[in-house]
C-alpha cells in the first residue's frame, strides 16, 4: 500500500492502509486495516458506517464485519473511507494509487 505523508496544501494526513492491499476490499480475505497519522495509537477513534467503533486506542484493527470504515487521529483528522464489501464475486485492483498508462493486474475472485 502507498501512504504519503503529505497533502498537497503541505500537512499530514490521517491514513487508513488495507492488507491484502486490493480493492474493493472483501471479507473474506481476513481484512487488517491500519491507521496511520500522527500522534500515538491510543489516540485513534474508529468509525464504522459514520458511529463510533469499539476499537478505540489501536492503530490496526482484524475486520469481521462488512461496512464503510475510517479512522481518526486528533492531529491529523479522519482517513478517507475504506469500504469492506461481503460480496461473493468481486473484481480488484491493487489499493495505490493509479495514473493513466500504468499497468495494472485485476483479480476476478468468487
Amino acid at each position: 500500500a502507498v501512504w504519503s505523508p503529505l497533502s498537497p496544501a503541505g500537512a499530514q494526513t490521517t491514513q487508513l492502509l488495507v492488507e491484502p492491499p486490493w480493492r474493493p476490499a472483501v471479507l473474506w480475505d481476513q481484512v487488517t486495516l491500519t491507521c496511520q497519522g500522527s500522534g500515538t495509537a491510543s489516540a485513534t477513534t474508529w468509525y464504522k458506517d459514520g458511529q463510533r467503533w469499539g476499537q478505540q486506542g489501536r492503530d490496526h484493527v482484524n475486520v469481521t464485519e462488512s461496512g464503510t470504515y475510517m479512522c481518526d487521529r486528533p492531529s491529523t483528522g479522519i482517513s478517507p473511507p475504506v469500504i469492506i464489501l461481503n460480496d461473493q464475486l468481486v473484481l480488484q485492483a491493487p489499493a495505490r494509487a493509479l495514473l493513466e498508462g500504468d499497468m495494472v493486474t485485476l483479480r476476478c475472485r468468487a
